[in-house]
């Protein structure tokens, strides 16, 4: 419980402020029941969604395209 309130007091200095970068392997639709409290978690996304980019890559991550390319090298 007091680590989402650390983070909604984080968020909310910096909301309008500052810039605040957030990475998921987890869909933004997933994190309000991750969040749990139903109120702290609107408030944590609000100020994290409203006004932010959104950028959703595809495909395969780097590390299997690179364990890919390391397996098929044979060692001489």
């Amino acid at each position: 419980m007091g680590q989402r309130r650390d983070l909604l007091e984080i968020l909310e200095d910096r909301h309008g402020t500052r810039s605040t970068l957030a990475t998921s392997q987890l869909p933004v639709d997933k994190w309000h029941d991750l969040i749990g409290d139903p109120t702290l978690a609107d408030a944590i996304l609000d100020r994290l969604v409203h006004n932010a980019y959104k950028i959703n890559l595809k495909g395969d991550s780097m590390r299997k395209r690179r364990a890919k390319l390391t397996s098929t090298i044979q060692p001489e």
